[in-house]
């Protein structure tokens, strides 16, 4: 691959400065302001020389879209500030192609054409959001993750579920992909047919801009995602390239015979092992082998070809136009391919979201991307950049406290949060308990090993464990995707089946309700204080328990991960107002948690700092921010563990406290004791 430093592109020297002249229009010539922000805010020279070729050039765009002086030098300001970036991009990735600069030229096109179907308002949040650039980092975000059709049916009932939200204090709704989707298995959702239609099922597009309308109104950020690696296979583009179009068969990787495909496979693995073994599909009607990572009607994207990225763009920016707060970028980690590479987390995978979040800094500035990577630690955080994704999953944090309740040990969690919670600035952590998908044990190896963890042993123990074959286990899981080769599994399960509360329930047992209930609030008071934006998957908030009914779905009765997407069944909503009652109690509890935090400054940001506690039960931090300072302290173990009351009137700086939760005050005269899977949040009285 050529990259940006040996391509000899554009290098006719710069022409000398312009007498200064009356700038008549933008129509007729660049305006002395412009010519002086080109010449000295872009760097890069041959960057510059491009930029002085193409602005000209969109002399015809201002006249045919009637664009005024002020918008057309708005654009073109914000072009210049983020085109040595762009361009730099742009030529690592695509530089060697003979018709890089035509390329060029449309990428800026489509940028435009998406700033000028921007609405109003949106650009009203992009001005607030360019000079409030940390917004995305505030205490007061809280987010919840739905499928549509299992929440509400449909786009119209869901508008009706506002106050729902607002009611347990959401301020971010994420809702999973909702596009026009193949018909029966699709992946749940993840593959896409058409990129600017919904799925009829649940409504129309205006649907969507009418919803997001209404959660703007009410203080919420919308949340879509963006299936960007691969489409459906009776995507338009798809069914251009089996009708023989060489033009879209250069969208995807189609190979003639095996030679290639056999190449390829000799450095990848199986992502859906029980599902269908090797990365290539073969399509009868092409007579030809597509590129399939995860299902056979994925056909993945072939990034190496610009007019992919040109396309996706336009896509890209289409779907944030309708009212994206944040927009989930589904597995980063496969975008571009390489030979006798894994083809994952390649260093050109991060050129190129970087180039999209180049081309949204001028078309969209207040979109915010969101970065979907379960791969391994290190590789999470190499996504993590307010020039790449702003915020991204935490994967290690969620498999890790879950690990911590299976041993009743924080070792390993504590370690990795020395390690790893700290981000690059103006960034942020999505943390969650559970989410659509499966939980992977993505932990690193050496850090297991540091604490005295074999790793491969403890991964089949963690399996063993929350599938319920580990004798005295809580856990209600099931095996997703066992790959009987290697022993990998994965595990799908609801919060509250994995914490306990089906094993209870099953044994009318008061006694067990009680533990799992504490587990379940325990998951998520860390989920909140620890430091970035928590994300609740909805229906873990009444503590939803499996559904094994999906099953009876021939589309769905592969994949175990429909366990744990059960329909919201708004009947139990009757419950939340009983003081008896199990999902009740979840609820308010929850509910509760989530108005501390939104109330407490020190909850903003991600400053942590870890205790050292005797116990290997438990788990303490320090969060501080805008001056406000919490101590978290918990208890990973069903038995009372004591805390030595100086460490906190150290980490604290004072003698009492309170419990933000509970609002018992403490003194730090005597130990701190603190009961079965209890946790606390002190605030300096």
């Amino acid at each position: 691959m050529t990259t940006a430093t040996n391509v000899n592109l554009l290098k006719p020297p710069l022409p000398p400065d312009p007498a200064p002249a009356p700038a008549k229009n933008m129509n007729a010539m660049l305006t002395n302001a412009l010519m002086h922000a080109v010449r000295n805010g872009v760097k890069d020279s041959r960057a510059q020389s491009a930029l002085n070729r193409l602005l000209p050039k969109l002399e015809s765009f201002w006249e045919v879209e009637n664009v005024s002086q002020q918008e057309a030098d708005e654009i073109q300001m914000r072009i210049v500030q983020h085109w040595d970036d762009l361009f730099g991009y742009l030529v690592h990735l695509y530089g060697d192609q003979w018709d890089f600069f035509y390329h060029l030229e449309q990428i800026l096109h489509t940028i435009i054409r998406g700033w000028r179907m921007r609405p109003e308002p949106l650009k009203q949040d992009d001005e607030n959001r360019i000079n409030n650039p940390e917004w995305y980092q505030s205490e007061k975000l809280v987010g919840g993750a739905l499928y549509v059709d299992l929440f509400s049916e449909n786009l119209g009932e869901l508008r009706k579920q506002i106050p729902y939200f607002q009611d347990l204090g959401l301020s971010y709704l994420h809702l999973m992909p909702l596009f026009a989707v193949r018909p029966g298995n699709n992946d749940g959702g993840y593959a896409i047919s058409n990129y600017r239609s919904v799925d009829p099922r649940v409504g129309t597009i205006d649907d969507l801009r009418l919803l997001a309308d209404d959660l703007r109104e009410a203080g919420i950020l919308l949340v879509l995602d963006f299936v960007f690696n691969h489409t459906a296979d009776d995507h338009y583009w798809a069914q251009q390239a089996q009708s023989g179009n060489e033009e879209y068969q250069k969208y995807y990787f189609i190979f003639p015979d095996r030679e290639v495909p056999d190449q390829y496979e000799r450095t990848l693995r199986e992502i859906f092992p029980t599902v269908r073994r090797g990365n290539f599909t073969w399509h009868d009607g092409m007579q030809q082998w597509v590129w399939t990572t995860f299902n056979s009607f994925q056909w993945d994207l072939n990034y190496r070809n610009p007019e992919v990225f040109r396309a996706m763009l336009s896509e890209m920016l289409f779907i944030a136009n309708t009212g994206v707060d944040l927009l989930r970028l589904d597995a980063v980690a496969f975008i571009w391919k390489q030979m006798g590479t894994n083809c994952e987390n390649l260093p050109e995978a991060h050129t190129l979201i970087r180039a999209f979040n180049s081309c949204v800094r001028i078309a969209a500035p207040g979109l915010v991307f969101k970065s979907e990577a379960i791969v391994h630690p290190d590789d999470v955080v190499r996504y993590i950049s307010h020039k790449e994704c702003q915020t991204s999953y935490n994967p290690t944090l969620m498999a890790l406290m879950w690990e911590s309740l299976a041993t009743r040990d924080t070792k390993l969690l504590r370690r990795s949060l020395a390690r790893r919670h700290k981000l690059p600035e103006r960034t942020t952590w999505v943390n969650y308990l559970r989410c659509h998908d499966d939980i992977g044990w993505t932990f690193d190896d050496a850090d297991a090993a540091a604490v005295g963890i074999e790793a491969f042993g403890h991964r089949q123990f963690l399996n063993a464990f929350y599938t319920g074959q580990f004798e005295g286990s809580f856990a209600r899981g099931v095996p997703f995707q066992h790959n009987p080769d290697n022993g990998d599994m994965r595990i799908s399960g609801t919060l509250a089946s994995l914490a306990g509360l089906e094993q209870a329930i099953e044994a009318e047992s008061d006694d067990l309700k009680e533990l799992a209930i504490r587990r379940i609030l325990l998951l998520n008071a860390m989920m909140l204080s620890v430091g970035g934006i928590p994300l609740v998957y909805l229906g873990e908030e009444w503590g939803a328990l499996n559904d094994y009914d999906f099953v009876k779905d021939p589309a769905k009765a592969g994949d175990t991960r429909w366990v744990h997407r059960p329909k919201m069944q708004w009947k139990f909503l009757d419950e939340l107002g009983d003081d008896g009652s199990i999902r009740g109690r979840i609820y308010r509890s929850i509910r509760k948690l989530i108005a501390i935090r939104k109330m407490t400054p020190a909850f903003g940001g991600l400053d942590m700092e870890l205790l050292v506690l005797e116990s290997p039960h438990l788990l303490g931090y320090v969060r501080q921010h805008e001056g406000n300072r919490v101590i978290v302290v918990a208890n990973f173990c069903e038995h009372s563990q004591e805390i030595d009351s100086n460490r906190l009137r150290t980490a604290g700086m004072g003698r009492f406290f309170e419990d933000l939760y509970s609002g018992q005050t403490i003194t730090t005269s005597h130990p701190l004791t603190l009961g079965p899977y209890e946790f606390m949040w002190l605030h300096r009285v």
